[in-house]
C-alpha cells in the first residue's frame, strides 16, 4: 500500500482540528492529533511531580509512559485521559514541557511509530509535522488566518473575550515561533491556505483534492 502522510500545520486558531478529523474523515484515514501528546506529557510530569520547568526529569517521566491515541481519544499508560488533559492544569503543563527538546524528541519517536503501526498512511496536525516529524510527507499543508479572525473563533468556542483570546494566542505565537526546540514554521514544500474569508468545507475540499493528486 502507498504512503499517504498528510500534515497539517499552522498556529492556533486556524481550524486545523476541524479540517484534520474531516480530511481524515474524507479521505478514509486515520488522524493524529500530536498536541494531545504534548497534553498527555504535561499531566504525566504534574502526576509525578517533577519540576515542570527541569527538561531532563519531564523527560525521564515521559520516557517510561506508553502514550497512544485511537479513534480520537488519547490514552496514558492505557487509561483514557481525554478529558483530563483538555483541563487548565495539564493545558498550563504542557505549554511548559513542550518546549523542553528532550520532551519534543522523544515525542516526536512516538508520533513516528504509531504513523509507521498504520501503515505510513494517517492525517496528521500540529506545529512542527511538516517540518521536523514528517519532514517527507506526501502532502504538506500550513493552515494561517488573520489574528482577529482567529480570536474570533476562539472565543466562539471557549465563550472567552475576543480581546483577552487575541491577547493570549499573540503570547503564543511568539512562544511557538520563537522557541529553540522546533519552532512553528511554514515547512519546506508546504502549502499556506489562509482560512480567514472560508468555510471549513471549502478547506476541507482544496485538501482532499489535493491529497487525491499526489496519491493518483
Amino acid at each position: 500500500m502507498t504512503d499517504l502522510i498528510v500534515t497539517l500545520d499552522g498556529p492556533a486558531g486556524t481550524g486545523k482540528s476541524t479540517v484534520s478529523k474531516a480530511v481524515a474523515d474524507r479521505l478514509g484515514l486515520p488522524r493524529l492529533d500530536t498536541g494531545a501528546f504534548y497534553r498527555a506529557a504535561g499531566l504525566a510530569a504534574l502526576r509525578a511531580g517533577v519540576d515542570l520547568d527541569d527538561d531532563r526529569a519531564v523527560a525521564d517521566v515521559v520516557a517510561g509512559k506508553v502514550f497512544d491515541q485511537e479513534e480520537g481519544r488519547m490514552y496514558l499508560d492505557g487509561e483514557d485521559v481525554s478529558a483530563e488533559i483538555r483541563g487548565q492544569p495539564a493545558t498550563a503543563a504542557s505549554s511548559l514541557v513542550s518546549a523542553h527538546p528532550d520532551v519534543r524528541g522523544l515525542l516526536v519517536v512516538f508520533q513516528r511509530e504509531w504513523v509507521a503501526r498504520h501503515e505510513n498512511r494517517a492525517v496528521v496536525e500540529g506545529r512542527d509535522i511538516g517540518s521536523v516529524v514528517f519532514p517527507h510527507a506526501t502532502l504538506k499543508i500550513y493552515l494561517d488566518a488573520r489574528p482577529e479572525v482567529r480570536a474570533q473563533r476562539r472565543a466562539a468556542q471557549t465563550g472567552l473575550d475576543r480581546a483577552e483570546v487575541l491577547d493570549e494566542l499573540s503570547d503564543r505565537d511568539r512562544r511557538d515561533s520563537t522557541r529553540n526546540a522546533s519552532p512553528l514554521i511554514v515547512p519546506d514544500g508546504a502549502i499556506v491556505i489562509d482560512t480567514s474569508d472560508m468555510t471549513v468545507v471549502e478547506v476541507v475540499d482544496v485538501i482532499v483534492d489535493l491529497a487525491r493528486r499526489v496519491a493518483a
